[in-house]
């Protein structure tokens, strides 16, 4: 398994939290691959989204979706694939 990982600073919370939850985990959800995502309002302005997928491949794809077109809401601050070591 693969991840990405998303750290984002948050322009807009309402508008991001809308664009969340109507098109990316929709859209994120029915991509090939996926095993499960989870998304996280750090403190203040940062959010940070963690996405497993099954393969190095799937994982990559979607970065680089992420990466193409991250909406006005919020801008991209990195974004990260690295194999899954371990889980619980």
């Amino acid at each position: 398994m693969h991840a990405v990982i998303v750290s984002v600073t948050i322009n807009d919370r309402e508008a991001a939290r809308e664009n969340l939850r109507n098109d990316i985990v929709p859209r994120v959800k029915q991509a090939p691959g996926f095993v499960a995502g989870y998304w996280v309002g750090i403190e203040g302005d940062k959010g940070r989204g963690t996405i497993v997928f099954e393969s190095e491949e799937a994982a990559r794809a979607v970065a680089e979706q992420v990466q193409a077109n991250p909406g006005e809401a919020v801008t991209i601050d990195s974004i990260d694939v690295g194999e899954v070591v371990e889980s619980a």
